[in-house]
């Protein structure tokens, strides 16, 4: 359920984020409509050469949305740049060189990457990276090249967008906003996990109705495809640094991960040959830890998030999230231009599965572009896209405007669970007592003996039974206390 669109664009507005980037960026949210027209779409099938199906300069909105038939292990994607020539990446060495004369917008990774980390996670990390070469991959100057073109289209026209929804869900009013960047240079730029063009990043607002107005209850941010309760707050958490109404967000360099305060955070990612050793692991340590009864932490608890815990199998990377670079929204040294509205959902978004960037064929999919807000790589639609309140974990809480109803309506059913439970109970307690008085009739009879054991099993049973109705009728009083 949507609203009016010009309602809907004041409502994105009015809360719309800050978002402050580290220093060394390169890349910053566009419209995706500028990045279309600078891309060409190409096909991909199984033991062919690619195909280009509509060349660099002549793709639309309107054209990327037109269904494609293809075959099964078929991958359509898009491509936004080529590799530099030698003199075109000797040019862009020089022109990198005069701008680290800058000092407010040099990059400094600071000493000992990994020193928060064991020496098998550094040496795993060291493989991976000797892996580039033996797996597809971005090329190395495919940053450069996009770091080029990028700066030629903000020179046309410099701008900074994002993407909006509005979903009323369950009493809730979800304002969700999206951000392109045409590239990714975490691996090239800042010693990260992977590079890859195109990027999608999200944060969501979580709002409810009170005295005639709305009110922010929660803030998700999106953050390396991880998703739960520990990946939102509360608006009044002190954790959550807000300017007015408009939430502040702590960008990963190169990444665009989303952070809630500023710091330099470890990543650890787990690639697909080494699945089976951290289940391993996670297995053991679960195991250990009922063992001795040890409590996991609230980062391993699996009941309140997905995010993994410390395994020596997955691989570190420092996802830096300063805060000192370019800061874009209200009142910043960059505003936002006018959102584009993604309810209802575009062509463009929902009738195209394929990547928004290059298919680099990397086995374990980092290096391959993303596929567009509605949908994953495999092209299987995104839980944020379809399911925002479960993507947090807020499709079991209630809005506050509607706490005190939810109660009461739980108060009557209880109560009526109470007495059907209490009428059960009383109905087994006397049945009980009537096989007692056939089991103790039974002693002293040898020619009985059989028929006794079998008694004494269905009052075992029946006992067993009516222990766990009692506790639940003691959970339901406690309850309503």
């Amino acid at each position: 359920m949507t609203g009016a669109p010009q309602a809907d664009c004041a409502l994105l507005r009015r809360f719309e984020p800050v978002l402050r980037y580290t220093r060394g960026e390169r890349f910053f949210p566009m419209d995706v409509a500028a990045y279309i027209q600078n891309c060409g779409l190409w096909l991909h099938r199984p033991e062919r050469q690619p195909v280009c199906l509509v060349p660099q300069g002549q793709l639309t909105l309107e054209e990327l949305a037109e269904p494609r038939a293809a075959d099964f292990g078929a991958v359509y994607y898009l491509k936004f740049i080529e590799p530099l020539n030698i003199t075109e990446l000797a040019a862009y060495a020089l022109q990198q060189g005069f701008a680290h004369r800058d000092p407010q917008n040099v990059f400094y990774a600071g000493p000992g990457r990994l020193a928060r980390v064991g020496y098998t996670s550094r040496f795993l990390d060291a493989l991976f990276s000797i892996s580039l070469f033996a797996r597809g991959r971005v090329p190395g100057d495919t940053a450069a090249a996009a770091a080029l073109a990028y700066r030629r289209l903000l020179a046309g026209q410099e701008q900074y967008n994002y993407a909006g929804r509005v979903i009323r869900e369950n009493g809730w009013i979800i304002l969700q906003y999206w951000f392109f960047y045409p590239f990714n240079n975490w691996r090239s730029g800042f010693a990260g996990a992977n590079d890859h063009e195109a990027d999608w990043e999200m944060i969501c607002l979580y709002l409810y109705e009170a005295d005639d107005d709305l009110q922010p209850e929660w803030v998700a941010y999106a953050s390396h495809d991880f998703f739960g309760d520990d990946f939102r707050r509360r608006w009044d958490d002190p954790e959550l640094e807000k300017i007015g109404e408009h939430p502040v967000v702590y960008v990963g360099a190169g990444s665009h991960a989303c952070h809630f305060a500023r710091g330099e955070y470890l990543t650890e990612l787990e690639l697909p040959p080494l699945a089976p050793l951290v289940r391993l692991v996670d297995r053991q340590k679960r195991f250990w830890q009922k063992l001795f009864r040890l409590d996991p932490s609230p980062d391993e608890s699996e009941a309140t998030s997905p995010r993994p815990g410390f395994n020596i199998f997955r691989i570190p990377f420092v996802d830096y999230a300063r805060g000192d670079g370019l800061a874009i929204g209200p009142g910043q040294e960059k505003t936002w231009a006018e959102p584009r509205l993604l309810e209802p959902t575009p062509p463009w978004a929902l009738h195209y599965r394929g990547l928004w960037g290059l298919y680099a064929r990397d086995p374990f999919s980092s290096e391959n572009a993303p596929a567009g807000p509605v949908y994953n790589r495999d092209g299987s639609m995104r839980r944020a896209w379809y399911d925002p309140l479960g993507w947090t974990g807020l499709d079991k809480l209630p809005p506050p405007n509607r706490t005190l109803s939810h109660v009461l309506e739980q108060w009557v059913e209880v109560e009526a669970r109470q007495s059907a439970l209490a009428e059960t109970i009383t109905q087994k307690s006397r049945d009980l007592v009537k096989m007692g008085v056939e089991a103790n009739a039974m002693r002293g009879q040898a020619h009985l003996r059989q028929l006794h054991t079998a008694q004494q099993e269905k009052m075992e049973s029946l006992s067993q039974e009516l222990n766990s109705l009692r506790a639940e009728l003691a959970a339901d009083q406690a309850l309503l206390e």
